[in-house]
């Protein structure tokens, strides 16, 4: 991969933070983040919508999933490291799956607990 910058461990604080992605931490080589759901069906929409986001962006998370939980780690393999493309696609991962209606508008969203922010 030509100019790619791989990122230091010590760069990466300040990169997840710039990204604005306060969940997600760096351990043993990739970025992660936990999702807590409100159960089965709710991980694997989950699931589906995070494998929609990655194989559109090209890049390829490895997820970790139990009934009311999922893991994503992120980090770009071609590279042999975090690279923009972890930070961006973490990024839209979190826009999308946390995404909630507005208050008042067409969609009323769903009364379940659904996806957990925190």
């Amino acid at each position: 991969m030509p100019d790619v910058h791989v990122y230091a461990e010590s760069e990466i604080p300040a990169k997840l933070a710039e990204y604005g992605l306060s969940a997600w931490y760096f351990e043993e080589g990739w970025i992660r983040r936990k999702y807590t759901t409100d159960g089965w069906p709710t991980t694997l929409m989950l699931v589906n919508a995070i494998g929609y986001l990655a194989e559109a962006a090209y890049h390829h998370p490895d997820l970790a999933v139990t009934w009311g939980k999922l893991w994503v780690k992120l980090k770009t393999h071609s590279a042999g490291g975090i690279t923009d493309k972890d930070f961006a696609l973490a990024k839209k991962i979190e826009e999308v799956v946390l995404w909630r209606p507005p208050a008042g508008g067409p969609l009323e969203g769903t009364p379940n607990k659904f996806v957990k922010g925190g």
